[in-house]
């Protein structure tokens, strides 16, 4: 008994610690400047200082058994890492032997930061003492439409991940966005939003909305748990399905054929949004039209982290979406483009 309450006394001191230290460093977060104490933390005997998750202010490294976070981290030469596994989402965690943070699932025990494979569909990591797995396959879904009426998932041999098939149709359309897909990307697909290196955050997210304009810029929303805090959000991107007055480029690979599912800028273009350009240009890929009244919508899509410059010089980050594929159909949607009354997209 005795023991467990000085267990206890220990690891309230620990959490009154670093409530301590947290409020001398001035509650800084990374990015701001330094705001560190004009004289050095004094750490216990043998206890190392070491810089603070921002790489700004000198901290006592924490010790086993002490409270740890990214801006108090654990003293690496004596083999300690933050667990969270315990935590709950943006609270500290607790600092154990790395050899503590093992896993096991289904039997089978991985080490820290080990990365592994229980199926073919699936890949998984351990990552402080529990187990994050996403899937391998792609999850999407391809709805009846004219061209494919009864759309079904198979399992082709040798393969690992089922496929989309139309049953007695043409597969024209399925073919289109494929061929779509195998194309390069001009911007970097699920960038923009990142977790907390190290947590233990199974990801949480609905499917993007379509975009809010049929042509010219619009907006995407999601609710997601992809954020530092790990907890559910509404998340918006930008988009455009195509401009208002596209400029097709006409592919040689498509001359018989009623559609043209994609096509990308002609030329390099900046971005465009409330005043603010990006500091890159892009060349993005847009849904192309169809001669038989059918309509294309993106298939595929990726979301990219695009940078903006804006008036005075600020930066400002934002989720953009990107295009890999279109697939062409008699589903149109009421088109709302040219009602449109925000600042352009690109140009």
């Amino acid at each position: 008994m005795m023991d467990k309450l000085q267990r206890d006394r220990n690891s309230l001191m620990a959490w009154a610690l670093l409530f301590y230290l947290g409020s001398q460093v001035c509650c800084q977060q990374c990015g701001s400047p330094c705001q560190c104490q004009s004289s050095l933390p004094d750490c216990q005997e043998g206890v190392p200082l070491i810089l603070d998750g921002c790489q700004c202010c000198q901290v006592c490294a924490r010790q086993q058994g002490e409270a740890c976070s990214e801006l108090f981290p654990c003293d690496i030469q004596r083999g300690l890492q933050c667990d969270y596994s315990a935590s709950f989402p943006g609270d500290p965690g607790e600092c154990v032997s790395q050899k503590e943070l093992g896993c096991e699932h289904n039997g089978v025990s991985y080490q820290e930061g080990q990365v592994f494979q229980p199926s073919c569909a699936l890949q998984c990591r351990c990552s402080g003492g529990g187990v994050t797995c996403v899937p391998r396959c792609s999850e999407d879904v391809l709805l009846p439409t004219p061209d494919c009426p009864h759309p079904r998932r198979v399992q082709q041999p040798g393969k690992c991940c089922k496929v989309w098939v139309c049953e007695n149709m043409d597969n024209t359309v399925l073919q289109d966005a494929h061929i779509a897909s195998g194309s390069d990307q001009t911007l970097p697909a699920d960038s923009a939003y990142q977790t907390r290196p190290g947590s233990n955050c199974i990801d949480q997210s609905s499917e993007w909305s379509a975009c809010s304009h049929t042509c010219g810029p619009g907006i995407s929303t999601r609710v997601s748990n992809q954020n530092l805090a790990c907890r559910l959000e509404m998340q918006m991107r930008l988009c455009m399905i195509r401009p208002c007055q596209p400029v097709l480029q006409r592919n040689p690979q498509w001359p018989r054929r009623k559609c043209q599912p994609t096509y990308r800028s002609a030329t390099p273009v900046r971005l465009f949004h409330q005043g603010c350009y990006s500091t890159q240009f892009y060349r993005p890929r847009y849904c192309g039209t169809c001669k038989d009244n059918r309509c294309c919508t993106p298939y595929h899509t990726g979301t990219a982290l695009v940078t903006f410059r804006c008036p005075g010089g600020r930066l400002l980050n934002h989720a953009v979406m990107t295009i890999s594929s279109c697939i062409c159909h008699y589903n149109c949607p009421y088109s709302s483009g040219g009602a449109y009354r925000g600042s352009p997209f690109l140009g």
